[in-house]
């Protein structure tokens, strides 16, 4: 059993194959928290027998009578909510219809099943039977009549442990949830730092480590998406924990619009950390006999260092969120026309990238904006969903049949949250998008935002949707949203603190019908890049456009950022055309494919440009690939360097087995007479001879994880052509400064 209870120590306790987390029912009734951390046996109330003191302005609650020793303000609780004394951060707040907050849920029951709980409407990790077990443990606040679940799905074989919060209006009057966080982790001991990624369009996910401090450190979106500026993937570390030792706890939010994260050392050195939504714009009524499910969290916890708690997170993510056809399996190679083209094509020009395509073994061609309404640039046509057959100059049944004729895949962009004011349907809709009555709208990207939280507008947008997707052999979609929100208000006459909660319920709402009416398309999220890279995204997309930013050198490190909380299979990566258009950076085409096989590969460029040189690499990059493709996608990904640190950016991804590993490196700075750069390997196999299948060298493993494997030495210049001139100098080989490099070892059985 994963769950256990008690009843002797009034204990309830979780186990996975390498955690045990523990917690108690008190004789008052509140759960407290004992222990999260290295699988334990027993009972960790020790932990708390120094806990009771009188402590100075530390609130005691009623029923503890003249007990000044007990105070909610000084222990490790499980739920902590306003109106217990507790001055830290609660992770609920109820205002009752007389608007006034201050709760009293006490533990009245609990419930242990073998399966793991779904939330209805919302991603969830999912688990067969003999996978998960669900505690819930019912709390109930006698004076209001409104029920808590605290709800916890252990997956032992991830260590992996969930978190989620079910608020059942049971009374006779209105309330309203002002604050719901769904995870809450209370340490009694320890110094920890504070891990999170942070970022901007086109530099997402930034690694960031800090030192947890009196106070409280807490990030978060206000931008109705879990945006670029901040993800719902944090991680809390002890101060020596890296990524080979150490213990280190992980907090993933499955949601995809605003959240907030916050970690609290208090006033006796208590370190709290919490996860949930973001409670500005959050005032969401519950009628009497209505149900509110939060979204959930993932928790995980390692004891062997950040690598490990990535790798727990990415398993699970890859065979327990991720769902559909290309869960597991190789997705298509495709070229995208946007940078190529952007919104200047037709369909002649479409079959004639195709072509080219084909013929250096790329599978998908994508058909990115600009092929429906009167869309010739962005500031019209966003929100008609009909194919402009005279841009294309076919009907767009004929060109995705010609393309299929070529052996080819078809894929189309799509952004059906929002719309141009210039365009039949908000022309006909206006009230369909997001604006305040009496006020001029903000715009973004010339778009406003339509209103997902009317059943209406999205049964509409479906049904277009629907209708080009009904049209041809499409095998992929790309789905975009390219602005933040603002001017919080629907016509649909919902009241204001719970439209935006309900707008991630209508988006998901039409993505869960998607992926059910077309099972066999493949989709991809994409929000400016990576503005919504998030948990919530994969379950309903495998795969997510990790950045606008397709520079190779800044690509290591958004990737790097990335892969800490997000398998490396959800993440599309792309070789774009140089100079790049973001960076203007001049990166070889070798780096450039190296870098984004870190990630499921793609190209965005015009291959009419490339060079018969350039045309053969890229074959040769779309075999090599292929070859390493199931192991990229389902290996244990392990980051060698951290690239804000290092001189070179590298990662290897190793079989399960540890049969074979490939190792990627790509070098981010170039210096005069530099010394050799060492890069060591983790995850092989002890004591065994790894062979190079490429130059049949042959490599000690453990002396690849304890020196290191020598990267080659960078030489930035060439012998020039012979010239008259004897005395001329070599030249420069422009973007030779970043070179890559990748080994392909092979375990050799002796």
């Amino acid at each position: 059993m994963a769950i256990l209870f008690d009843g002797n120590q009034n204990t309830l306790t979780l186990h996975t194959n390498h955690s045990t987390y523990q917690m108690k029912i008190d004789p008052l009734g509140f759960v407290l928290h004992l222990y999260y951390g290295k699988s334990s046996v027993g009972c960790m109330d020790y932990l708390l027998m120094h806990s009771y003191q009188d402590r100075g302005f530390s609130g005691n609650p009623y029923d503890a009578e003249e007990d000044r020793t007990y105070s909610m303000d000084v222990l490790p609780q499980e739920f902590p909510y306003h109106g217990t004394g507790d001055y830290r951060s609660p992770a609920l707040i109820i205002k009752n219809n007389g608007n006034f907050c201050g709760s009293d849920f006490r533990y009245k029951s609990h419930r242990i099943t073998n399966e793991k709980y779904h939330i209805k409407g919302l991603p969830a990790v999912y688990a067969e039977k003999e996978e998960a077990e669900t505690l819930e443990i019912f709390l109930e606040d006698r004076v209001s009549n409104i029920e808590v679940c605290l709800l916890y799905g252990v997956l032992p074989k991830y260590d992996i442990i969930t978190r989620s919060v079910r608020v059942v209006n049971q009374g006779g009057n209105k309330i309203y949830l002002e604050k719901l966080l769904p995870a809450t982790l209370d340490f009694v001991s320890g110094d920890y730092d504070f891990i999170t990624f942070y970022g901007r369009h086109n530099k997402e996910r930034n690694f960031q480590r800090v030192p947890v401090v009196h106070g409280v450190h807490q990030i978060g979106s206000r931008r109705g998406t879990s945006s670029h500026q901040y993800n719902p993937f944090v991680i809390l570390a002890e101060r020596n924990a890296d990524e080979e030792n150490g213990s280190c706890y992980a907090m993933s939010f499955l949601y995809s619009g605003g959240f907030q994260c916050q970690v609290e050392k208090d006033q006796f050195n208590l370190t709290r950390l919490q996860m949930g939504l973001q409670e500005e714009l959050f005032e969401y009524p519950l009628e009497p006999g209505e149900v509110f499910y939060s979204p959930e969290v993932v928790m995980s916890y390692s004891s062997q260092g950040i690598g490990q708690l990535s790798r727990n997170i990415h398993k699970c993510y890859r065979h327990n969120l991720c769902r559909g056809k290309y869960k597991e399996i190789p997705r298509p190679l495709l070229v995208n026309n946007w940078e190529s083209t952007m919104f200047d094509f037709n369909g002649d020009l479409l079959y004639g990238l195709a072509k080219d395509a084909s013929a250096l073994g790329i599978e998908m061609l994508v058909m990115d904006d600009g092929w429906f309404g009167t869309r010739n640039d962005d500031t019209s046509g966003l929100g008609d969903w009909q194919v402009n057959e005279e841009k294309l100059g076919e009907p767009l049944e004929s060109l995705i049949q010609k393309i299929n004729g070529l052996g080819m895949k078809f894929g189309i962009w799509v952004e059906p949250e929002c719309v141009n004011e210039n365009s039949r349907l908000y022309r006909e809709h206006p009230d369909w998008a997001f604006q305040i009555p009496g006020k001029r709208p903000v715009r973004g990207r010339g778009q406003l935002m339509l209103d997902f939280s009317r059943k209406e507008v999205v049964d509409y947008l479906f049904g277009q949707i629907c209708n080009v997707l009904d049209k041809g052999n499409i095998e992929y979609v790309k789905w975009d949203m390219n602005r933040s929100f603002y001017d919080i208000y629907s016509n649909g006459g919902k009241e204001q603190g719970r439209v935006l909660h309900d707008y991630i319920l209508g988006l998901y709402d039409f993505l869960e019908r998607l992926i059910t009416r077309y099972p066999n398309i493949l989709f991809e999220g994409c929000s400016g890049g990576g503005g919504r890279f998030d948990a919530g995204m994969l379950y309903y997309t495998p795969q997510i456009w990790c950045s606008d930013n397709t520079d190779a050198i800044d690509r290591v490190f958004i990737q790097y950022g990335t892969s800490f909380g997000y398998p490396i299979s959800s993440i599309a990566s792309h070789v774009s055309a140089v100079p790049n258009q973001q960076t203007s950076r001049m990166v070889s085409l070798h780096t450039r494919g190296v870098t984004a096989m870190g990630g499921v590969l793609g190209y965005e460029l015009d291959l009419r440009e490339l060079t018969e040189d350039e045309k053969e690499e890229v074959r040769q990059q779309v075999k090599t690939y292929h070859k390493y493709e199931a192991l990229v996608q389902n290996g244990d990904y392990y980051r060698l360097t951290n690239p804000f640190e290092n001189q070179a950016g590298a990662w290897a991804v190793v079989a399960e087995d540890k049969s074979e590993v490939l190792v990627s490196a790509v070098s981010l700075e170039c210096h005069g007479n530099a010394p050799i750069v060492y890069i060591k390997l983790q995850g092989l196999k002890s004591r065994c001879i790894y062979r190079d299948t490429e130059s049949g060298q042959e490599y000690p493993s453990d002396a690849l994880m304890g020196a290191g494997m020598p990267l080659p030495m960078i030489n930035t210049y060439v012998a020039p052509m012979q010239t008259e001139n004897e005395g001329a100098k070599p030249l420069p080989v422009v973007g030779q400064e970043h070179q890559a490099w990748q080994w392909h070892l092979e375990l050799v059985e002796k």
